[in-house]
């Protein structure tokens, strides 16, 4: 019989934690560019937020090359194809057919010509804002039945020469230092190997290193983009980006941290934690949908807290429960089911 494999909660935690990331930095993204026209202490709940969680998408990556890289199961094509990049595709595909139906709504009224054109374009722009995340995402899914039997045969030293390479490709592309590594494929391929590289060994003597290194990068980010507010007058994302050296320094401070306390974590909050990491993609693809009427500041649902401070951590959580219920309402619907895998 076959075996599925078990459980591991720490990735489940880290799930967790990265959709509320993710559904955070959409709640918050109408204010980033507004400095100067809102009071300062909201614009700096909403860059100090931002600035707090652009680990989100790097951990969803890592969490892919731990378990992905790691896999012992002899690679079979028509099974990777079908089962591990179609649970990928088919919903990128699907919903970006919803966002565009959704898209052509202007002004109250649909416009067959706009859906049109949204899907005529989406194979070179996201249709929704999120699904950009696919672009850079699916194609990791060519990279890493090629990388994983070469990392099966490497030593732990080159290992950790590797890792320190990929640190020098984050710090070279966060500086702007031209080359032709600095590829978005190459890059997010960097996330899968740090992923595999923590997942395969014992961190808890680097722990405090990578602690201090992620602590000081989170406080660079805020002090950092406030400072640079303060010199031009406008919202900065230089401090922001994916790709770059502070970013992947928090992620994998993050990783080890959940890998070293996430069983600490028992009762009921763990099962809820579960529950959100299961259909953590469909809370992903599906909670824009439930944003559409908060982002628009027209309507005053910011206001109902008094401050962004409370305001974005509050809905965060809201939608991504909401998102949660009816990703899991979705799930029981035959036809729905693969959309929200």
């Amino acid at each position: 019989m076959k075996q599925k494999r078990p459980a591991i909660f720490y990735l489940d935690l880290l799930r967790c934690v990265a959709s509320f990331a993710v559904v955070a930095i959409h709640v918050l993204g109408p204010f980033r560019y507004l400095y100067g026209e809102i009071p300062d202490s909201d614009w700096l709940a909403a860059m100090g937020i931002n600035s707090a969680t652009r680990w989100a998408v790097p951990v969803f990556i890592m969490i892919s090359g731990a378990l992905l890289l790691s896999s012992d199961r002899h690679f079979n094509c028509e099974h990777y194809l079908s089962k591990r990049l179609a649970k990928v595709a088919i919903p990128f595909v699907g919903w970006s057919f919803i966002y565009a139906f959704v898209g052509g709504f202007v002004a109250g009224s649909w416009s067959s010509d706009l859906t049109m054109k949204m899907i005529e374009n989406s194979a070179n722009e996201p249709v929704w804002y999120h699904l950009w995340f696919f672009y850079d995402f699916l194609p990791l899914y060519f990279v890493i039945p090629f990388l994983a039997p070469l990392l099966k045969k490497i030593s732990p030293e080159l290992s950790k020469l590797i890792v320190i390479i990929l640190l020098l490709l984050f710090l070279m592309n966060w500086l702007k230092v031209e080359s032709f590594l600095r590829q978005n494929l190459v890059l997010y391929t960097g996330y899968l190997i740090l992923g595999w590289y923590l997942y395969n060994r014992d961190n808890s003597k680097e722990l405090k290193y990578w602690l201090i290194a992620g602590v000081s990068m989170l406080l660079l980010n805020f002090f950092g983009s406030w400072q640079l507010a303060l010199e031009n007058g406008q919202y900065s994302s230089f401090y922001m980006g994916y790709k770059t050296l502070n970013t992947v320094l928090i992620a994998a401070m993050l990783f080890v941290l959940a890998q070293r306390y996430a069983n600490k974590i028992r009762g009921k909050l763990r099962m809820l934690i579960s529950v959100i990491a299961k259909y953590s993609l469909g809370i992903y693809l599906l909670h824009p949908l439930l944003l559409i009427p908060v982002r628009d500041l027209d309507n005053g649902y910011y206001a109902w807290f008094g401050s962004n401070w409370l305001a974005i951590p509050i809905i965060a959580l809201v939608v991504m429960l909401l998102s949660l219920l009816c990703t899991i309402l979705l799930a029981k619907v035959p036809f729905f089911k693969r959309l929200v895998p």
